[in-house]
């Protein structure tokens, strides 16, 4: 859960976990991204990945969202602080409005996105139906215990679920996380895994 970190401006909120995975996310996307993108960041938080990505990637275009008015809040903040040219004002946006959040994603990715386009996911996932670490399925249960449609999702189910998208790359990231790469069906980049 992000904390306070109340500033002149009294919204921004902190997440620790941005310290540790904001530069190996960084590493990920410069080398997957194309030299010019829009890139729509479902789930921003704070703000303060969007923020150190569009730093460091300034040929992006970082257009944040987030479900929750206080984290919309905190990005605001921290982009204004920013002033960056290539960082958008937050959006609100509930994946999970009609379906489960990840089902919900996947829908409206394959909706906006052309083929070729790229749907990065970045978190804890099972594997085989497994957590990869206790820390995982604590993390899922306190997901399911706030909403019965959130929790920790199985690689392979998202997969299947992706029926626009082929999975092209499934890359460990510290904290017993990953990422997972699906490009839109038309993609003609060889596959990798």
């Amino acid at each position: 859960m992000p904390e306070p970190n109340l500033g002149a401006d009294g919204f921004k909120r902190h997440a620790p976990a941005t310290l540790r995975n904001r530069a190996p996310i960084r590493d990920i996307l410069a080398t997957l991204l194309p030299s010019k993108a829009r890139v729509l960041e479902v789930g921003a938080g704070t703000g303060e990945h969007a923020v150190f990505f569009a730093r460091a990637l300034p040929h992006l275009t970082w257009q944040p969202t987030d479900a929750d008015p206080e984290l919309v809040a905190s990005i605001a903040a921290y982009a204004r602080e920013a002033n960056l040219p290539n960082l958008r004002p937050p959006l609100m946006l509930d994946a999970a409005v009609r379906r489960s959040a990840c089902a919900g994603l996947i829908a409206e990715a394959a909706a906006v996105l052309r083929p070729g386009g790229l749907l990065i996911l970045y978190g804890p996932f099972m594997v085989d139906g497994r957590h990869t670490a206790p820390s995982n399925a604590a993390f899922d249960d306190s997901l399911k215990a706030m909403d019965e449609r959130f929790g920790v999702r199985d690689v392979a189910e998202v997969a299947a679920a992706a029926h626009a998208f082929r999975l092209t790359h499934r890359l460990p990231m510290p904290a017993n996380n990953l990422t997972l790469v699906f490009a839109r069906d038309g993609d003609t980049s060889q596959r990798t895994g």
